[in-house]
Formats: C-alpha cells, structure tokens, sequence
C-alpha cells in the first residue's frame, strides 16, 4: 500500500513523543501539532496522487486515514480532559474521570448502529461510507468539522477515527483511575526498584505484547492473575516504565499482518537454537 511507508513515519514519531516526557499536556499538544501535519502532508498525497480503483480508496478511508485522524481527535480531547482534571482528593479526580468515560459512552450510543457495522468488519455499505462524494444525513461530525473537505473525506471515515480515538482514550482514563485507587502501586515499585540488575533491550510494544500473551495463556495463577499486577513486576525486573500499557495492546490488536510480531519471532528464534544445538 503506497501510503503505509508515511504512516509508519508518522508511528514512530509518536512512538518517540510518548517515551520522552511524562508531562500529558506536553504530550497532548505536541501530538496535535504532530499529527495536523501528517494529515495535511496525507492530504497532500492523495490530492496528488488520487486512487486507482474504488476498492484502494475504500480501504484508505476506512483503514489508513483514520490511523493518524484518530491520533488528532484522542490528543485534543486529552488535552481538554486532562487541562480540567481536578487537582484534589483521588475521590474527585476518579468522580471526574469516570464522568467523562460516561461522556465518551455517549458517542458510542450515538452511533451504534455504524458502530456495529464497523465493529463487525461488514462490507457492504463500504461505497457509501468510504468514497468520497456521498453523503449520510445520519453521520455525526462532531467537533471535526473543520477537516471535512471533499477531496479528503468521506461521511463516515471521520467516525471510524473517533471510534478508534474514544477507544484509546476511554483505557488511558481507566488506567488512571485504577492509579488512583491502588496507591501501593507506586510503594511496590519504589521497594524493587533496584532489585534487579536487568534491562529490557527490545521495545516496549514487545514486552507488552510478551505480558498479554502469558496472561492470556494462564500459565501464571491459572489465568487469574490481573494484567496490572503483571505488567508492574515486569517494570520492576527489567528496569523500565510501560507507559499507558492498554493503549499499546489496543494498537497491537489493530496491526494489519500477524498482530504477534514478537511472538512469532521468538518462535523462530527458539527454534534455530534448538536446531544449532543439535547440530
């Protein structure tokens, strides 16, 4: 696909943006600066080149542009989420939090019945969902008005990537209430700290991948062990800070291609070791 090689550019910018402040308006601006560019160069891209056939402008719409517009629509609610967050008790923070996870619901019930076509992989509104040049009287717009532009939109790519923005936002205010109601979190981590003299080399998208897939598996207190009670030891054994862990295993979970990179590499690795040795 001619414009994934952008698209992996634009990844692993962010991927860098995240690792490099723990300050979430930082973060949360410069996303927004980020990701307007790439959607502006995007832009750019398909105006000059266009499509060669409605199936490669259906599959842009529907699965490439959404991936950086959604990246737009999660930083600017992040920001305004967080610029307001209240700075008291946890007890006002987690009431703030939790009002708005039941504001985002809101959107979803707004849109189920798009919601479940896209949620169901279905097809066959396709055409009239993402081409551009129809319309739908029933598409929400929402507060993206300002990027509807008929060379570059369709009436419903816009709600795929608010789909995928609310999703992502929706764990990241999850994972900041459960910081706030389990303050021994961050003792624990203090305490182990520097008990271990290892370091993970890979990329935290691995090791993300490596803690859902033994969690999965129930090979640790027979599947009843709680994710993050997993990915904060393996924080304190490798010396590192996973960040907004959910937000990676929903981006894994939306990989085009094997969704186990890591996995699957490891097995090949394991397997040349094991024929080596016996060699």
């Amino acid at each position: 696909m001619k414009y994934q090689d952008l698209i992996l550019e634009f990844e692993t910018k962010l991927e860098a943006l995240e690792t490099c402040s723990d300050d979430i308006l930082y973060k949360a601006e410069t996303g927004i600066t980020y990701t307007e560019r790439w959607i502006k160069s995007l832009r750019d891209e398909v105006v000059k080149k266009g499509f060669g056939s409605i199936e490669e402008e259906i599959f842009f719409f529907k699965h490439i542009k959404p991936q950086i517009f959604s990246k737009l629509i999660y930083y600017s609610k992040l920001f305004k989420i967080e610029s307001k967050r209240p700075r008291s008790s946890s007890k006002f923070q987690i009431k703030y939090l939790n009002n708005q996870i039941d504001k985002l619901q809101v959107f979803f019930n707004d849109n189920l019945e798009f919601y479940h076509y896209y949620r169901r992989g279905a097809t066959s509104l396709d055409e009239q969902y993402f081409v551009r040049g129809k319309s739908d009287l029933r598409s929400n717009t929402d507060f993206f008005n300002f990027y509807i532009d008929e060379k570059f939109s369709t009436c419903q790519d816009g709600t795929v990537a608010a789909i995928m923005a609310y999703d992502m936002l929706i764990v990241y205010l999850q994972q900041e209430i459960e910081k706030l109601e389990n303050h021994k979190e961050n003792q624990n981590i203090h305490l182990m700290k520097h008990s271990s003299r290892l370091f993970w080399t890979g990329s935290k998208t691995e090791l993300i991948e490596l803690i859902y897939a033994l969690h999965s598996s129930g090979a640790i207190n027979s599947g009843t062990a709680d994710i993050k009670e997993m990915a904060s030891l393996f924080e304190q054994l490798f010396n590192i800070d996973l960040g907004n862990y959910y937000h990676t295993f929903i981006e894994i979970r939306a990989r085009k291609g094997s969704k186990t990179k890591f996995i699957d590499r490891l097995e090949e690795a394991l397997l040349k070791k094991i024929q080596d040795s016996d060699a």
